[in-house]
């Protein structure tokens, strides 16, 4: 349960924006997102590399 304590004379658009913020930090929406379909863990751990090779060809590309 997300706790958003609430000062004197502050509007409640600042304690929403706390609560969004502390929402996002615990990660709830992303986890949901990622147990919607499961997914092998060969597959994540080749799309993983494949991030990876990628951002390293960038990388390669940007010092030449």
């Amino acid at each position: 349960m997300i706790i958003v304590p609430i000062k004197e004379n502050e509007t409640i658009d600042r304690a929403l924006k706390k609560f969004k913020k502390k929402f996002e930090k615990t990660g709830i929406v992303r986890q949901l997102r990622e147990r919607q379909a499961f997914e092998k863990p060969s597959i994540t751990r080749r799309s993983t590399v494949k991030r990876a090779v990628y951002k390293n060809t960038l990388r390669m590309q940007e010092e030449s």
